[in-house]
């Protein structure tokens, strides 16, 4: 590993029944259990935190004074890893796609209230954004700065021996457990849990942030474990993407309702409500069974909710007019 990782989650995160949801989604009031993962503390919280122990262990140790990474506009991963330069006395260089004036609210709010800066790369895929983050670098260097870049999403193999722990903490607090759910987005949180937990005990629900999200899971889990991880071994489904990783899928509008009005449990429109309609068409298929201990991880992203023009649409619509 050649670091240690640094402190900057609480944990362990709880697991809490949600037996009015589970009944909601044709499971037993005992079969379904929430790992609050939206409560790790740091920056509004969510899984990115796990990660960037790891991720910015490995920059400190290098000797970074600024932390660079790269997403959508209404990144959790971006907004963390602001929070934690903050709350560790380093600058931080978001290089988010788009161009600025879209919006100012959600995670983007929380970015400038951390005091971070944005490098906006226009409308750019993959490749383009690693080629905005690497000429930030290189300006940030060329100023005597010392740059640590962080992965997208946080995802890579010392990033993912966050969510072994998880894996490890869940073992403990659920033993019996079956089967974990949890979004798919670039790969790292589930490959930890695959490490951790073995892989058909873990259901990834891909978001679309990705064209091949299982090829990264293996990639990233494989280091972590003894067992053989191939991407066609994996419990991956598909079928939440929709139009795109930034819209408001039915499903997960539908979800989002689900989980806020049977729990009081908020999702966010992207990530977390794709994750709960996969979750509830695996019921529906039979690849989550009733009798059998299910858990769906919360990976957090509310501020996002708050940056989803569609989603905030859709909620405020859901308050019926008291007639008295």
């Amino acid at each position: 590993m050649g670091h240690s990782p640094v402190s900057l989650g609480t944990f362990p995160t709880p697991v809490e029944p949600a037996p009015r949801l589970a009944a909601a989604l044709g499971l037993g009031p005992e079969d379904l259990w929430i790992k609050r993962d939206d409560l790790t503390g740091l920056g509004g919280g969510g899984n990115k935190i796990r990660k960037l122990e790891w991720t910015v262990g490995a920059a400190l140790a290098e000797g970074a004074d600024t932390l660079v990474t790269t997403g959508a506009p209404q990144s959790n991963h971006a907004r963390l890893t602001a929070a934690a330069a903050a709350r560790l006395g380093l600058a931080a260089v978001l290089v988010l796609r788009g161009a600025p004036g879209a919006s100012r609210s959600g995670n983007l709010a929380l970015d400038g209230l951390f005091g971070a800066r944005i490098a906006w790369a226009g409308e750019v895929d993959q490749a383009g954004l690693d080629d905005a983050a690497a000429e930030v670098c290189a300006r940030l260097r060329a100023d005597g700065a010392r740059p640590a870049l962080i992965p997208f999403g946080g995802s890579a193999v010392p990033g993912a021996r966050g969510y072994v722990r998880c894996g490890e903490e869940l073992d403990e607090q659920l033993p019996e457990l079956r089967t974990v759910v949890v979004a798919l987005g670039s790969g790292g949180t589930m490959a930890g849990l695959v490490a951790a937990l073995g892989t058909g005990s873990v259901l990834g629900v891909d978001v679309g942030a990705l064209a091949d999200p299982a090829a990264a899971v293996a990639r990233f889990a494989a280091p972590l474990t003894t067992e053989e991880v191939t991407a066609e071994g994996l419990r991956v489904r598909r079928d939440q993407v929709g139009a795109g990783y930034a819209t408001l899928t039915g499903p997960a509008a539908e979800a989002l309702r689900l989980a806020a009005r049977t729990e009081g449990l908020v999702l966010d429109p992207v990530y977390t409500a794709r994750a709960l309609a996969g979750l509830r068409a695996a019921v529906a298929d039979g690849d989550v069974r009733p009798g059998e201990k299910t858990v769906f991880v919360h990976t957090g992203g509310l501020p996002g909710l708050f940056g989803h023009a569609d989603a905030v649409a859709f909620a405020e619509a859901g308050a019926a007019v008291f007639e008295g």
